[in-house]
């Protein structure tokens, strides 16, 4: 089935929050705000760091060290806390709202407390998605190898997460697909990987 891709441009004026002021500020973007972004950087002195890809927080860490906080341009907070919990700055979102240090330790002890289950768990299963750009058969097959477990792979376009339940002596599923994949028993690879090396 052949897909179209089209992006959709915001038309929303954005506010620059006053916290903003007198800070070096590291302006980031999503898709949506691409069109606005170069020009809200050059009117407010910021420093442009691009436009922020699906999890990926690589370009607020390139410019980290120049600036005090980041403005995202974006609605959501899942990007947005993924670069507070990368750069430990603050980060404002177009939305009007800004990550909360009490946001961030709430998600690190859910990370921890995942974790913790994950190293208790006797049978994983490994979520692999075919979608192109999602799909990481390789990390998930090095994974298998590592892992003094019980391990199975599952793959598929797209999780349906209530169905994972089906599978009830599965104590733990490792996601390898995109990190919005969440639930009660799901673990990201990255946190695995970082676990097992470290």
């Amino acid at each position: 089935m052949k897909k179209l891709l089209i992006n959709i441009n915001s038309k929303i004026k954005i506010k620059i929050p006053k916290e903003l002021k007198n800070k070096k500020v590291g302006l980031l973007t999503t898709s949506q705000y691409l069109n606005q972004a170069k020009e809200i950087a050059k009117e407010n002195n910021f420093i442009f760091g691009g436009q922020v890809l699906g999890c990926n927080a690589n370009l607020a860490s390139k410019i980290s060290n120049k600036v005090d906080a980041f403005f995202l341009l974006t609605e959501g907070r899942f990007h947005a806390l993924e670069i507070a919990i990368q750069t430990e700055k603050e980060v404002y979102i177009a939305s009007g709202d800004k990550i909360t240090k009490e946001e961030i330790k709430k998600h690190l002890q859910k990370k921890k407390s995942l974790l913790t289950r994950f190293f208790a768990a006797r049978r994983v299963g490994i979520l692999v998605s075919t979608k192109p750009g999602q799909n990481n058969l390789k990390a998930a097959l090095e994974l298998k190898k590592k892992l003094e477990k019980e391990t199975y792979l599952f793959t598929d376009n797209t999780f349906n997460i209530p169905e994972l339940e089906n599978f009830n002596t599965i104590d733990m599923f490792i996601n390898t697909a995109c990190p919005r994949i969440e639930g009660r028993n799901i673990i990201q690879l990255r946190d695995v990987q970082n676990a097992i090396n470290n």
